[in-house]
């Protein structure tokens, strides 16, 4: 690790999931090449949760850009969080490039967030982490509007 880079230069935002006051229903980021990265980690923002809702998130794999042959990622899905448990909780999924079903042509992720019952306040921002070239900015999704370091 150098510890002269910038996080900028290490890390992309590579795919999100605005805001969103999401009703019962699944929203995904766009597709993510782990030819890119070395690993990714998805972060879940969940804020004012409507009573008796809950949210599902898990990362799931693909063969292309459009999402040929998806599938989810064994062991990369969080707890469900219930409404009970309170408002404005954060979870964290990772995933290294190997964790991938490589041998099967698969080589990219996303992620999928799915709310039950009533809306949730939702936002999650996928990071693609360890570039294979730096600066990791370069991968940046075209919504990122400023850089400062």
């Amino acid at each position: 690790m150098n510890p002269n880079l910038k996080f900028a230069e290490r890390n992309s935002i590579a795919a999100t999931i605005d805001p969103v006051s999401q009703g019962a229903g699944t929203v995904n980021t766009s597709w993510v090449s782990m030819g890119n990265f070395n690993s990714v980690c998805a972060l879940l923002g969940v804020g004012v949760m409507t009573a008796g809702s809950t949210v599902d998130a898990k990362l799931q794999q693909a063969t292309d850009s459009t999402g040929t042959g998806a599938k989810d990622i064994p062991g990369k899905a969080i707890v469900q969080l219930l409404a009970a448990g309170g408002n404005n909780r954060q979870a964290l999924i990772e995933v290294r490039d190997t964790e991938l079903d490589v041998n099967n042509g698969y080589a990219f992720v996303r992620l999928s967030v799915t709310v039950a019952s009533a809306a949730s306040l939702v936002q999650a921002v996928v990071i693609g982490h360890n570039p294979i070239f730096v600066p990791g900015s370069g991968f940046n999704q075209a919504g990122v509007a400023q850089i400062v370091g």
